[in-house]
């Protein structure tokens, strides 16, 4: 309960500068805490590297945790959170706005990877 508590309020401070925090935390608070959005599974995405994209609401901040493929010959991943994505941002990545490539790729590259927490 200690550690929630603390992870609340560095959150709410300024997730930006909120380098105590670890990744590991981050990513369980958000996933148990926040409201599931939506959520994009290899299948859809069609992706090399892109293998489940899911965007969480907390606070009003969307947060998206992305299970990126290792390599494209296995279906083994690594999970990152990336932290205080704009609501049209998600909305560009989920569905293809004019002039946008229909790559969900190219689109993580465009909407959300400049986004990365500051974890640790």
């Amino acid at each position: 309960m200690r550690k929630i508590f603390f992870l609340l309020i560095l959150l709410y401070i300024n997730i930006g500068s909120a380098q105590e925090v670890s990744c590991e935390n981050l990513l369980e608070f958000i996933e148990s805490e926040g409201y599931r959005k939506g959520s994009l599974s290899s299948y859809t995405l069609n992706s090399s590297w892109l293998y489940k994209v899911t965007a969480y609401e907390y606070d009003y901040r969307i947060y998206i945790v992305a299970e990126i493929k290792r390599n494209e010959f296995n279906f083994s991943t690594n999970t990152y959170i990336f932290c205080g994505i704009p609501s049209q941002n998600w909305s560009n990545f989920r569905y293809v706005s004019y002039g946008d490539s229909n790559s969900y790729g190219e689109r993580f590259h465009k909407y959300i990877v400049d986004y990365a927490c500051n974890c640790y």
